[in-house]
Formats: C-alpha cells, sequence, structure tokens
C-alpha cells in the first residue's frame, strides 16, 4: 500500500500540467473549493478579504496582484482566494455553512453592504485584509491595508 501511494505521489509530481514553472497570473480558487485543493497538493491559504467599494482593493488588484513576482509567489507557495466580504453568496468553509442573511440586493455596489458571516470568522477589521492560513485551515497571520509589492513580497516570503 505505502509502495503505490509513493508511485502514484511520484507521477503526480513530475505532471507539468499541475503546477507551471512560471504563473502569469494570480490562479485564484473560490474559498468552496480551497479544502479539496488542499486535499490533493498540501500549500497554506490566502484569502484576499475585499469589497466592492473599496478603493485599495482595486489598487491591489490593479498594482499588487498583476505584479510578476507577487504572481509567482501567491501561484507557488499558495492557493489565493479572493472573497467578497460583504457579498450575498453562501459558502462552506470547514464543515460550517456561512452566509450574509443581511445582505441587501439594492443597496449600489459603491455603498457599504452587510458583512458576510465568514468575514466575521476570520475577524476582518479593515479592507483589504490577507488572511493567511495553514495548510489546515487555521489562521496563521493576517496582513491589513493596501500593500504595495515591495512591501507584500517580504511579508509572503516567511511562509
Amino acid at each position: 500500500m505505502l509502495l503505490s501511494f509513493v508511485v502514484v505521489g511520484l507521477f503526480a509530481c513530475g505532471s507539468t500540467a499541475s503546477e507551471p514553472d512560471n504563473y502569469t497570473e494570480v490562479p485564484w480558487v473560490s474559498i468552496s473549493d480551497v479544502e479539496s485543493k488542499i486535499n490533493k497538493k498540501s500549500k497554506k491559504v490566502i484569502v484576499d478579504v475585499y469589497t466592492e467599494w473599496c478603493g485599495p482593493c482595486k489598487m491591489m488588484d490593479r498594482n499588487t496582484f498583476t505584479d510578476p513576482a507577487v504572481i509567482d509567489v501567491l501561484g507557488k507557495k499558495f492557493y489565493p482566494v479572493k472573497f467578497n466580504a460583504e457579498g450575498p453568496e453562501a459558502v462552506k468553509f470547514k464543515g460550517q455553512d456561512y452566509t450574509n442573511a443581511n445582505f441587501n440586493p439594492n443597496t449600489p455596489s459603491n455603498r457599504r453592504n452587510s458583512p458576510h458571516d465568514l468575514a466575521r470568522f476570520f475577524a476582518v477589521r479593515g479592507y483589504p485584509s490577507l488572511v493567511i492560513m495553514d495548510e489546515n485551515l487555521n489562521i496563521i497571520d493576517k496582513i491589513v491595508g493596501y500593500k504595495t509589492p515591495a512591501q507584500l513580497l517580504p511579508l509572503l516570503e516567511k511562509y
């Protein structure tokens, strides 16, 4: 049994389709899919917790998450997840269901809406926030506020 596991692992690691040498864009995954990804290949998780109305969140998307070095670190070391902290979708995370029961669909996207229960679970205090989790989805760090590539890279390298 152990031999078959090792052989399967060798083929999976040797496959060029599993992970590119260099990423050209951040390989975002959904919060609902991250657990199955970890079960296939263990990596840390980084969740970009943002809102639609947040200017610094949009700057992170435009300036930081387009930087080749940031893209490469996020792709190789993490499963990166984007999560709208005021979105309407129900998600399952670590066996729990999280919703935004007070979401108001009539609120304009440039205005605050109700916080999602998962954002409360992450104990987010400001936007953008990057929630870093270990391979067991335990929160190990949070990075709050806009970060340039030069500011973010040293913070990510320690993982």
